[in-house]
């Protein structure tokens, strides 16, 4: 054995001292230098398991990393040369270790069983000579243990952010120059021979999106006061930054303030004062009203009006702090949660004990992925524009480091979600690197069966066979949108396997056999959308056997697959996936065409909804003027189970696939519905109405550019471009789309006779378009 490898240190450290490595742990590190000249340049490259926030000289400067799992972890480089000065420099970093188990951390937080803080770099002076920085023993670390992090909901809390914190003297400071940390504990540098590059976090891959912006922010309003002598002006100005605002002794005040709509940022508060003081800091999205019983599941607040703050009540799990009371107006006790939250209505509740407590700063840092939104289109039909915005605003809070489902519970990239969610991100941005992370993040999920996780990164398993169809269905996206054929050939096999675990599951009816017995994990979830009358999202007919959804949504992959193939050159491959094709759709007729031409949910079942007719529609079962017949009967027939939100993009597609698109302008009462009710973003769905943001309903964003003005890739990697309006019940429109070639600008108006349109387009030099 070469001695000298064993006894090298590698650049990751961790404390040497003890702190509680079965609960989520925060530690902190630190490291003072002195440069005596200028610097030129000064680039670091970081990455910790599981979270860090690095600050130079108390400017906070990065946080990260962003997610990987155990088999890519991502490290940042960032430029920290305009943070540092001659004399005395301090870097400092907040690391967060959530311990291994699944269910006592972030579920979509990998970590790894070697908790550290990874850092390396070189400062070089503006005289030309480098110096080398990087972690080693030279840092000190302090376990701050008066922070602890826990669920917001004891049943399913994915997220584990929640805070129970204590003010601490012995940190108050520690991020600048001069902090006194000899009683701090020592580190420790892992043997590089211990840092296995093979696998997480040893084998650092570079951050493949950009940092998530952070913009001060400050509340817009103050909403009510619920407890008597709270002066709600003393607060309007603090959100203004103008006042302080003193609470006294013995007291108890209860506060509401608004930031006029949802966002997600990074609370901030300051105090003088108040020793012993509870804080509690309870970030909702909405009002609601009195909990209402859905049979099989827990109760639900009822939502109606989301700003009704006098029938209303706010309710959720607040983070609370505990002053220390060593701040002073001078050097204020500050206190912020470290996982960004969600809100958009903010209760304080404060308890004084015998000092009086003074509110010095109350706001927030606005972040998210830094999307640049280019597409603009106006309508006649001016109702639409104000679901434009609430629309872009509910893409923006699902977009952080991964598309999420939502930011207020779980922050989890889904398939079926994230499928949408991208579409809508090529459409208004022609922006794919978030994509290109969520496709190879699923890559990286997928299982000995050939399914993928239905939601990655995860650190535990939830399956839902169907969504592996919607990876395969993203990565036809992309090749439509931006025509990279060595991406498509690194997933293809990925694609093949996905397509056989439905291939082996045929039964002698040709049909896909049922992917479970009912329920969330029996042994997977077969969730289609979120149906009044099933249970979990999952069709009735499972508990009886096949799912005819199951057998078209299998169908549309291979449809899907075949033309990926076909544009890597495997024409043999592609010929196959449609043979199956075709052996799907004469199964779907066979065994499970029902009453008036309907497609039932199970084969031989009197059971109907509008998803089995759309998805019949948009897989050519069902073609001509059957198909739309079945659209028209699906849109009138009452007993049909009807499509939500979440499936509201499929809806529309069908639709406007037979010629029914002037239908959509009853579709979109849906959405004035949400803002009738004053919210601010999309609802999850109109069931259960659990989230106020869920992107899956941000669909108008495809709408206007890809079908109203209608702008489409007419080939892979819009080689040419497809301008061909659908003007349904609108009587004009305008705007310009943007698209990975440049803006498509188109504007159209209906001829006298309304059968007809006068449309003019101009697209970028160079690019063929086609009507």
């Amino acid at each position: 054995m070469d001695l000298s490898i064993v006894n090298r240190k590698s650049k990751w450290i961790w404390t040497a001292g003890s702190y509680d490595r079965d609960s989520a742990s925060f530690l902190y590190f630190r490291k003072e230098i002195h440069l005596d000249q200028n610097v030129k340049s000064a680039v670091l490259r970081v990455s910790a398991d599981s979270r860090y926030r690095l600050y130079v000289n108390g400017v906070s400067i990065a946080q990260g990393p962003c997610k990987g799992d155990d088999q890519v972890w991502f490290y940042d480089e960032v430029d920290i040369g305009t943070a540092l000065r001659p004399g005395v420099n301090v870097f400092a970093a907040v690391v967060l270790r959530y311990p291994q188990q699944h269910d006592r951390g972030n579920h979509s937080i990998w970590r790894t069983d070697m908790p550290g803080l990874y850092l390396d770099g070189a400062i070089t002076l503006e005289e030309g000579n480098e110096l080398s920085f990087e972690a080693d023993e030279t840092w000190k670390c302090f376990y701050e243990d008066r922070i602890q992090l826990g669920q917001a909901n004891p049943y399913f809390d994915p997220l584990y952010i929640t805070e129970t914190a204590k003010g601490n003297i012995r940190s108050q400071g520690w991020k600048q120059a001069g902090f006194d940390d000899r009683d701090w504990t020592e580190t420790k540098a892992y043997p590089i021979n211990q840092v296995r590059k093979a696998i997480s976090p040893g084998g650092l891959t570079p951050r493949p999106i950009p940092f998530l912006y952070e913009k001060p922010s400050s509340f817009e309003s103050v909403v009510c006061a619920r407890t008597p002598d709270t002066n709600t002006d003393e607060w309007a100005k603090l959100i203004e930054a103008q006042s302080v605002v003193t609470i006294p002794p013995y007291t108890k005040a209860i506060v509401e303030i608004s930031t006029g709509s949802e966002v997600t940022g990074f609370l901030e508060t300051a105090f003088a004062g108040g020793a012993g003081a509870n804080v509690s800091i309870l970030s909702t999205e909405s009002y609601v009203y009195p909990a209402k019983d859905r049979k099989g599941h827990l109760p639900t607040p009822a939502k109606g009006d989301r700003t009704d703050y006098i029938h209303g009540h706010l309710e959720g799990m607040p983070d609370t702090y505990r002053v220390g009371g060593f701040g002073t107006m001078e050097q204020p006790e500050e206190y912020e949660p470290f996982w960004f939250r969600t809100f958009r209505f903010v209760q304080f509740t404060v308890e004084t004990e015998a000092e009086p407590l003074s509110f010095i700063r109350l706001s927030y840092r606005e972040t998210g992925y830094p999307l640049e939104v280019q597409t603009k289109v106006e309508t006649s039909d001016e109702s639409l524009q104000a679901i434009w915005e609430i629309s872009e605003r509910t893409l923006r809070l699902c977009m952080h480091e991964t598309y999420e489902d939502c930011p207020y519970y779980e922050q989890l990239q889904y398939a079926m979600d994230s499928r949408s969610q991208i579409l809508f991100t090529y459409n208004i941005a022609a922006d794919d690197r978030l994509a290109r992370k969520c496709i190879d993040d699923f890559f990286r999920s997928q299982r000995y069966d050939g399914l993928t996780n239905s939601c990655y990164p995860s650190t535990g398993p939830n399956v839902i066979p169907g969504f592996a169809i919607y990876y395969i269905l993203m990565i036809h996206d992309h090749m439509m949108y931006f025509g990279d054929k060595k991406l498509v050939e690194k997933y293809m096999p990925s694609v093949e396997r996905v397509l056989q675990f439905f291939d082996q599951r045929l039964g002698e009816t040709g049909l896909t056999a049922r992917t479970s017995e009912g329920g969330m994990g029996n042994p997977y979830w077969s969730f289609v959308d979120w149906v009044a009358t099933w249970n979990t999202g999952v069709p009735n007919a499972i508990y009886k056997g096949p799912v005819t959804f199951d057998s078209l949504l299998y169908r549309m992959g291979l449809q899907a697959a075949a033309e990926l193939a076909r544009y890597v050159n495997r024409f043999d491959l592609s010929v196959r996936f449609l043979k199956k094709a075709e052996v799907i759709k004469r199964a779907v007729l066979e065994c499970c065409a029902g009453r008036d031409g309907l497609i039932q949910d199970g084969p031989g079942l009197e059971e109907y909804s509008q998803h089995a007719q759309v998805f019949a529609v948009l897989t050519d079962v069902v073609t001509g003027a059957n198909a739309k017949g079945l659209m028209e009967k699906a849109l009138t027939d009452e007993t049909l189970a009807k499509c939500s939100v979440a499936m509201a993009y499929y809806l529309f597609r069908a639709v406007e696939k037979v010629g029914l698109y002037h239908k959509t302008d009853e579709l979109w009462t849906l959405w004035r519905g949400m803002l009738a009710k004053k919210l601010t973003t999309c609802v999850e769905d109109d069931v259960m109405e659990r989230s106020d943001c869920h992107a899956w309903g941000s669909l108008i964003l495809y709408e206007l550019p890809a079908i109203v003005l209608g702008v489409q890739p007419a080939e892979p990697g819009y080689a040419s471009v497809k301008v061909s309006p659908t003007p349904g019940y609108l009587s004009w429109a305008r705007g310009e789309v943007v698209t990975p070639k440049g803006l498509v600008k188109v504007s159209w108006e209906k001829a006298e006779d309304n059968d007809n349109i006068n449309l003019a387009v101009e697209v970028p030099e160079g690019i063929k378009y086609v009507v």
